[in-house]
């Protein structure tokens, strides 16, 4: 009996340390606060620091210049020191939004110690929080009923590897035999099967959005552009590789001549309505451009087709078929009368001038399409905003 009792108090001991030990890891300070008037409060305990800031995008924009050219980027605000920790308050309310930022403590930028929300953009990591109300409500998980995301592998024969999709399925879907449309959805330069899901808050959209009837239940498949891998970065065979944006086979033709293979892998293993006026293509900057090029190149795959943000037209040094005699691969596509042409962009956007450019081309061939111009630039608080206005028209009878 001495020795069951000896034994159950070193047991509480060892639960009593690893409850120390939690204790140990808590978060010192409360940041974000977000106040009942949606001010917001960023807080850091950093006693010995000289200097503490707080970035991103619910400031106002500033100048960053990179590689690729000047761009928007997100603000800077001083952060004021008391007792050992550094505070800053926003100025005024801020709108309905999923936000993000990090600090800068002496210049080296850190995420929020206190906020364990975090998502990763290419190679870049930042804090992560909600304002609620408007669309932004569309971002939260809600009391409604979710559907299924998936990571599921695919054998591509003409990329010569098994690849990763991102498959959302709809509430219900389980438990029946009814058949749903598809809605393929492309990521950015840098991005992967992720990014729609993490980045773009995809799946809580979808399961809002049908659960108030606004949109009709789908299947949505969210693929890796990126033709030179399987999957996103640390997620496959290549271990933990460092995410860039500089790599091969994006936007020289390898993933538009593959696509078929995931629409046909889709429709065998997936309870699909497998026709034309039952599936969507829609992407983001690059995975803009895969959608036009794509829906060009196979007229009688997608009804509904979403350019946010997109690239046109290919660089001139890349030669592929794909990109050869485009207006008139256009001209039958727009001969069979696409259900919906969707092209929305901000109106600071570096790709803005492009896709003016491409508008007048269609106008002057009286292609129909809808046109959709919003403020801010190439990021993704547009990339969600267009996700809500797209979903509800698709797949309309």
């Amino acid at each position: 009996m001495k020795k069951y009792l000896i034994l159950g108090v070193a047991m509480l001991g060892a639960l009593a340390a690893n409850a120390q030990q939690a204790l140990w890891g808590a978060a010192p300070v409360v940041s974000p606060e977000i106040h009942p008037d949606n001010t917001v409060t960023f807080r850091l305990k950093a006693p010995k620091a000289d200097k503490v800031q707080v970035t991103g995008d619910f400031l106002p924009t500033q100048k960053i210049k990179t590689p690729f050219g000047e761009f928007d980027g997100p603000g800077v605000a001083d952060l004021v020191h008391k007792d050992g920790v550094w505070e800053y308050t926003t100025t005024a309310p801020l709108a309905p939004e999923l936000y993000s930022y990090t600090f800068l403590v002496d210049d080296l930028k850190i995420t929020d110690p206190s906020n364990v929300h975090q998502l990763r953009d290419v190679a870049s990591v930042t804090n992560v929080f909600i304002i609620g109300g408007d669309y932004a409500d569309y971002f939260k998980i809600n009391d409604v009923p979710h559907g299924t995301v998936s990571k599921v592998w695919y054998n591509s024969p003409s990329l010569g590897m098994n690849r990763r999709l991102t498959v959302y399925t709809p509430a219900g879907y389980e438990k029946g035999d009814k058949r749903y449309p598809v809605f393929y959805l492309l990521h950015g330069m840098g991005g992967d099967e992720n990014a729609w899901t993490e980045l773009g808050r995809a799946a809580q959209v979808l399961d809002n959005m049908i659960a108030q009837g606004k949109a009709e239940p789908m299947i949505v498949v969210m693929t890796n552009g990126n033709a030179a891998l399987q999957a996103a970065p640390g997620e496959s065979s290549l271990g933990f590789a460092a995410p860039s944006i500089q790599l091969p086979k994006t936007m020289e033709g390898s993933f538009e001549t593959h696509f078929p293979e995931v629409v046909n892998f889709i429709d065998k293993n997936y309870r699909t309505k497998a026709s034309k006026d039952s599936r969507a293509i829609a992407g983001l900057s690059m995975g803009g451009f895969h959608s036009m090029h794509i829906s060009k190149e196979y007229p009688d795959m997608f009804d509904y087709v979403g350019l946010f943000s997109a690239a046109i037209m290919p660089d001139k040094k890349v030669k592929s078929p794909i990109y050869d005699n485009i207006e008139g691969k256009l001209k039958v596509q727009f001969d069979k009368k696409p259900a919906l042409y969707w092209i929305a962009i901000g109106d600071k956007d570096f790709l803005y001038q492009a896709n003016t450019e491409y508008r007048k081309m269609l106008d002057d061939k009286g292609y129909k399409y809808v046109y959709r111009e919003s403020p801010d630039g190439h990021i993704w608080k547009n990339w969600r905003i267009y996700l809500t206005e797209f979903v509800p028209m698709l797949f309309k009878k």
